[in-house]
């Protein structure tokens, strides 16, 4: 396993060894001991699964009250995924990091928490998303950013997304209260 820290050093892709034959291939999605080896430490208490359709853009979310790290691995399909600095005080607060996390190449995102996630379902396939939390999900905690704040400025490769009503009306990084980012 490879783990590099991205423009935001906090944020890591991690890239896992594949063994191919001419039946396929075979890797280790999760190897807690290969972790701990390549400096990584969050230990994970869920596995979540998303299912979206191409076009689909879920996020911009975090938590807060615990803060929740989360291991973003695709499955099935495409994304661009992204991570933005929402860190009061950081020196790359209101910054972001993108990836493409596909079937193909098998890379994971590490967004600490702190973060707020997002992604976009890119090409003609659905995508299987698992996330690999460090935290309980908690729904008093759950808040989030817009995806499209302009203060922002991610490079979203989709123009119209499909969203949830939820994640059409977050509110601005501006308008995020800063004591819900707070600790739980």
């Amino acid at each position: 396993m490879r783990v590099q820290q991205l423009a935001i050093p906090e944020v890591l892709l991690m890239t896992r060894d594949r063994f191919a034959d001419s039946r396929g291939w075979f890797t280790e999605l999760h190897n807690e001991a290969a972790l701990r080896e390549a400096g990584f430490s969050a230990r994970f208490v869920q596995d979540n699964l998303s299912w979206s359709l191409p076009g689909v853009l879920r996020g911009l979310h975090l938590q807060y009250g615990p803060a929740q790290g989360k291991l973003v691995t695709c499955l099935a399909g495409r994304i661009f995924d992204v991570a933005v600095d929402i860190r009061e005080g950081s020196p790359t607060h209101g910054q972001h990091v993108t990836a493409e996390l596909s079937s193909e190449n098998g890379d994971s995102l590490w967004i600490p928490p702190g973060f707020a996630h997002g992604f976009a379902v890119l090409g003609s396939e659905p995508a299987l998303v698992l996330y690999k939390v460090d935290q309980p999900r908690s729904a008093e905690g759950e808040c989030g950013v817009i995806w499209n704040d302009t203060t922002l400025a991610i490079p979203w490769p989709i123009q119209h997304p499909t969203l949830s009503d939820r994640d059409a009306g977050l509110p601005a990084l501006a308008d995020l209260k800063p004591a819900r980012l707070g600790p739980g």
